[in-house]
C-alpha cells in the first residue's frame, strides 16, 4: 500500500496543486476568463512568429491582423469555453451534492 508524500497534481478536483473543486462561482469565472485571455495573448504570438516566419520563407507580405483574428480569437474564445465549462461543471456538483 502506497502513501502520498506530495502534493496531488491531477484527479479528484485538483490541477498542478491547486483544488478547483473548491472554488466559488466567482473564482470559476474569473479563473475561466483569465486562461481565456491568457490563451488569446498566446495564440496570438505564435501566430505572429508564424506569419513572420511564413513571409521570411515565401517573401510574399501576408498581414498580421491575421494573427489576432484567425489564430488568438479563436484559441482564446476555445479554451474560455472550455474551461467555463469545466469550470461551471465542478461547481455545480459541489453545489448539488452538498444540498
Amino acid at each position: 500500500m502506497q502513501t502520498q508524500t506530495g502534493p496531488r497534481t491531477v484527479g479528484g478536483g485538483y490541477l498542478f496543486g491547486v483544488p478547483v473543486g473548491d472554488l466559488g462561482w466567482f473564482a470559476s469565472l474569473l479563473m475561466g476568463l483569465a486562461s481565456g485571455f491568457m490563451a488569446f495573448f498566446a495564440g496570438t504570438f505564435l501566430g505572429i512568429v508564424g506569419i513572420g516566419i511564413y513571409n521570411g520563407a515565401t517573401h510574399k507580405n501576408v498581414d498580421l491582423a491575421l494573427s489576432y483574428r484567425w489564430f488568438g480569437l479563436s484559441f482564446g474564445i476555445l479554451v474560455m469555453v472550455v474551461a467555463l465549462s469545466y469550470l461551471g461543471m465542478l461547481w455545480v456538483k459541489r453545489k448539488t451534492r452538498k444540498a
